[in-house]
């Protein structure tokens, strides 16, 4: 499986001796479900902490719609819900991603009122900061709450990335006039004379951003998932489709004007829903010559084999060779994904793709979709109720922080030939974190051999434990 483990970095290892293995505190530490009969299994797997993957700049999801939610809430539930998910206590998340709305029209003309709430829910209607073409004005109150949420993680995460995303442009600017998508869900909903119109919308809420909050996207992505079919007139939420031809020329419309707005923010694409589509998206961007516009490629890992994952990665590698001479580097995201299942056996699956996409893919940052939801305990990590403004955490925000929270911004992920183990190392090799994982019925024996000493642990079905090493250097 050589097309597996290719590396982006090579470094010379640790001198010294591995003294002290550190359990971590049995809530972050172990979370399973009753065993189940199966046979007990044992392998060895050796870690080499010279042989290193991509380094981490963090962990992140969407605020997209939770926030649109909860920054209607009382102030102290604000703070704890943001607490636990940029505390280094916590998710210690510290990359998000903000949804500039387009928002449908008022009036409903072309399309029922609250056609959302039969699908993604209310929860989904994401207001814009235009709400008719004649509007001169924006109205910069419209998405107060989802900008107070924003504000609240920066507030505690100074550190913290942004980046701004569309699911849609405005209702006046789609061949609809529905924010759902076009009536024929295979085709472009964006007039083609609105280009310039949504160019500069994008733009304009960046800057505002900049202006009223001194806080600058690093990023600004105007596609969500635009070559699948899942958007159409009165749908589930924001979508629009666009075929790789529409979104590089509308690349090229952007592109200019983000240059010249005094920004620093650089454009993203193309947030494919799969890995084959983003494979796609690249190769039309590439052969039409546009790469050098694009400063970060982001996709979604919703589905694809891990073969496709590390074809994107190989193809990545490639453009950065290529655009080195452009002094430029492409940096590679998982900006979403998620998945359903049941309790810790469908927490454990994600976890998997989890180590999948960073084996595989070998991605800079990994994001989640969502973190709180109602009645969710799968694709959120908190769960609870919108009106009546609970919360509690459940069990997928524990398995998703035996990676997140030790695993830091700045380690660097090494490349141990085991899908059921991540490691990673601190930036000044003075730690190295194991997560290990059993996503089965069997009782798991696992002996790590490390570069001068070994640990044996034994994972029972259904489980997953994090431990660190401290090395002691000469």
């Amino acid at each position: 499986m050589n097309f597996i483990l290719n590396k982006k970095l090579l470094l010379g290892g640790l001198v010294g001796l591995f003294l002290l293995l550190i359990s971590l505190p049995l809530m972050a530490q172990r979370n399973s479900a009753p065993e189940e009969s199966g046979k007990n299994v044992s392998r060895e797997v050796t870690i080499d902490t010279s042989d290193r993957l991509q380094t981490i700049e963090g962990w992140g999801v969407s605020l997209c719609w939770w926030a649109h939610m909860c920054g209607k809430w009382e102030e102290s539930k604000i703070d704890s819900l943001v607490d636990w998910l940029v505390s280094p206590d916590g998710l210690n998340y510290n990359i998000f991603r903000y949804n500039i709305g387009g928002g449908d029209d008022p009036q409903n003309r072309n399309c029922d009122l609250h056609h959302m709430a039969r699908g993604k829910g209310i929860r989904a209607e994401m207001p814009g900061f235009k709400h008719y073409p004649t509007d001169t004005a924006y109205d910069w109150q419209a998405d107060s709450a989802q900008i107070k949420i924003m504000l609240k993680i920066r507030e505690r995460r100074p550190d913290a990335i942004f980046e701004a995303f569309s699911n849609s442009a405005p209702w006046y600017m789609t061949v609809s006039g529905c924010v759902g998508g076009h009536k024929d869900k295979n085709k472009d909903n964006l007039r083609p004379d609105c280009y310039e119109a949504f160019a500069d919308y994008l733009i304009d809420v960046c800057k505002h951003f900049k202006d009223a909050y001194g806080l600058e996207f690093r990023t600004l992505e105007p596609f969500n998932e635009p070559l699948t079919d899942y958007w159409y007139q009165n749908g589930s939420q924001e979508g629009c489709h666009f075929d790789t031809s529409s979104q590089i020329a509308f690349i090229k419309v952007l592109y200019p004007k983000l240059k010249a707005s005094g920004l620093n923010t650089v454009i993203s694409a193309s947030d494919e829903t799969c890995l084959p589509h983003s494979l796609t998206a690249l190769k039309a961007y590439s052969e039409a010559g546009i790469m050098p516009m694009i400063g970060q490629w982001n996709t979604h890992t919703y589905y694809g084999s891990n073969e496709e994952k590390a074809a994107l990665r190989d193809s990545i590698l490639s453009l950065n060779t290529n655009l080195s001479t452009l002094n430029s580097k492409l940096i590679l995201w998982q900006s979403e994904t998620g998945d359903g299942g049941r309790g810790i056996k469908g927490n454990l699956k994600m976890l998997q793709r989890l180590f999948d996409d960073m084996r595989y893919l070998q991605p800079a940052a990994w994001l989640d979709w969502q973190y709180y939801g109602e009645h969710d305990t799968q694709w959120c990590h908190v769960t609870g109720d919108f009106k009546s403004q609970t919360m509690h955490r459940h069990s997928n925000y524990y398995v998703r922080q035996h990676v997140t929270k030790h695993i830091k911004k700045g380690y660097t992920i090494l490349n141990v030939d085991d899908r059921q183990t991540l490691a990673a190392i601190s930036p000044n090799g003075s730690e190295i974190v194991i997560v290990a994982l059993n996503n089965s019925r069997d009782t798991v024996t696992i002996t790590y051999h490390l570069p001068t000493s070994k640990r044996t642990i034994t994972l029972k079905p259904w489980s997953v434990e994090t431990f660190n090493v401290i090395p002691l250097y000469r």
